[in-house]
């Protein structure tokens, strides 16, 4: 097992750092370039990923002949991690959710047409995307089966009706990868679709308000009511929508941890000369025993979490779903998050809680990192599944 880094990837990564440092750390330190949903201001955000495409630095995940770097999944790792230093980061190199899972999905599975049509103006960043699946109870949430909007087919086109919410990123979108009922079947009831903003046909109920700073197009609630798609936008087979969002959430999932191991990282980094310099009771803050035990737990649980995620995303490139290794690494470093930036707004104290840092700012967006693309109780159920099916070789070795 080497665990060094190909000179190819770890130049990006380098490149990445010393971009996010000189570029997009400064951006964090004025309330003025925020939006009133707490994320980075449009026009700054243009401006950096002007720049991002001019360092080679855009689109990581996608194809050269796209316009991407041509990076597979244990090369974007260590990158992704890398922007996430910064809060901003990730949406300044066409590499944040919702539209880095859409597009290495319709990359993966769709036609050239719908690549064409579809997945390259997400890439040139001259529209954004959401994935609409989720539904409010009694629909689908953690179970897909349990879905309730519906695709009905007439003629060469399908009509869907129902409803969705915290659909991320449909404030802003153009762009859609819609999950609707077209069948009763078990496992083959659900399909894929493709739908534009500018058709008829459905609408944003509300912007719903969360507890945390949002993505650009916020979490929204969604109608559908009589929207019409042509057969020819239907991504894969009838009946492989859960095939379709299985596909797409396995990396999504895996890139969420990428991204923060980078953020928890950072959150130590804001304590680390605070308590190198700060004294009390006669001693640096870095000299006492309780601040050591903290500092090292925080760091011990963010090493575990990367190598989980590295291990989750070797799999992937080697064809397999890798469904038990994202799940462990989705469940730790969601968790690994929340402590991380705990344990450093702790140790900050008063200022740490306060808006002079970004870490208040994390600790809200952290909370969500237990629920998104499934909670850590439906991802410890799946690993409890593999443990009895498997037994003592759910620890094999590959």
């Amino acid at each position: 097992m080497d665990f060094a880094l190909p000179p190819e990837i770890d130049d990006y990564r380098i490149r990445i750092r010393a971009f996010v440092k000189k570029h997009v750390i400064p951006v964090e330190t004025h309330q003025g370039n925020y939006d009133e949903h707490d994320n980075i201001r449009h026009d700054l955000l243009e401006d950096l990923r002007t720049k991002a495409k001019n360092a080679g630095l855009w689109a990581l995940q996608m194809p050269k002949e796209f316009g991407g770097q041509g990076l597979n999944v244990a090369g974007m790792a260590p990158c992704y991690e890398e922007m996430n230093r910064s809060i901003f980061g990730p949406v300044c190199f066409n590499s944040a959710a919702p539209d880095d899972g859409n597009m290495i999905v319709l990359n993966k599975i769709g036609t050239k047409a719908q690549k064409e049509r579809w997945l390259q103006p997400i890439i040139d960043g001259e529209v954004r995307s959401s994935f609409a699946m989720t539904e409010p109870a009694p629909g689908s949430g953690s179970d897909p089966s349990a879905m309730l909007t519906t695709a009905e087919k007439k003629g060469n086109t399908w009509v869907v009706n129902g409803r969705k919410w915290f659909i991320t990123g449909a404030g802003e979108a153009q762009h859609f990868i819609l999950i609707a009922r077209t069948s009763d079947h078990t496992r083959k009831g659900l399909s894929a679709f493709l739908f534009d903003a500018d058709q008829p046909g459905w609408e944003i109920l509300r912007r719903i308000p969360i507890m945390g700073p949002e993505e650009h197009g916020g979490h929204c609630e969604i109608l559908f009511n009589g929207l019409e798609i042509p057969d020819e936008n239907r991504l894969m087979d009838v009946g492989d929508g859960l095939k379709v969002a299985q596909i797409r959430l396995g990396t999504a999932r895996l890139t969420h941890c990428m991204r923060w191991t980078g953020m928890a990282k950072r959150a130590l980094e804001e304590t680390l000369d605070y308590v190198a310099e700060r004294k009390a009771f006669g001693e640096k803050l870095a000299d006492h025993e309780g601040v050591q035990w903290l500092l090292g737990e925080a760091a011990m649980q963010i090493e575990i979490g990367r190598l989980l995620t590295m291990r989750a995303a070797v799999k992937l490139d080697s064809g397999d779903f890798a469904r038990k290794e994202v799940s462990m690494a989705k469940v730790v470093v969601s968790e690994t998050l929340h402590k991380a930036i705990d344990t450093a707004i702790q140790l900050r104290g008063a200022r740490g809680y306060s808006k002079d840092t970004p870490l208040e700012w994390m600790y809200r967006y952290a909370r969500q990192a237990r629920l998104v693309d499934g909670s850590s109780e439906t991802h410890k159920m799946v690993l409890s599944r593999y443990l009895l099916s498997e037994g003592i070789d759910f620890w094999s070795w590959d």
